[in-house]
């Protein structure tokens, strides 16, 4: 499958809604990196994640929990073999029996890279601009 760098955003949204590993994997190189703030992951310093395979492992049992995730993506600046791509991630949970949204406000800062007439990302690093956390409701 031929993907362009404008594409991969959207189609890792997609593979992580659906909680699909091969398809997470597929749009890393095989040595590619992610890496998470501790925003995101309680810890000190951000978290590297190696590897296309474990990349996508990671956050897709980090989802797996959750009712339902949508991430939206949007305004998308890219410049050659990097990028800045904006989301706003939706993670629904229960709490005391009520459907909540903790909602993240988030910038992925790309380097891809071509394998041949298909781009795949290099390196992903996540950035936390602010999150909420609201009830809400889901149609019965």
């Amino acid at each position: 499958m031929t993907r362009t760098r404008t594409e991969l955003p959207g189609l890792y949204a997609r593979a992580v809604d659906e909680r699909d590993v091969p398809a997470v994997a597929a749009l890393f190189a095989p040595d590619a990196t992610f890496t998470l703030p501790p925003a995101l992951t309680g810890a000190t310093e951000p978290t590297t994640l190696s590897g296309a395979v474990a990349i996508a492992e990671a956050v897709v049992e980090a989802v797996s929990p959750l009712i339902a995730t949508r991430h939206e993506v949007f305004q998308q600046v890219i410049d050659g073999t990097t990028g800045v791509t904006y989301c706003t991630a939706h993670h629904l949970y229960t709490r005391d029996e009520r459907v909540r949204d903790n909602r993240i406000a988030l910038r992925y800062h790309d380097r891809f890279t071509d394998t041949g007439g298909s781009w795949v990302f290099a390196s992903r690093a996540l950035a936390v601009d602010f999150a909420e956390d609201v009830p809400v409701r889901l149609p019965s």
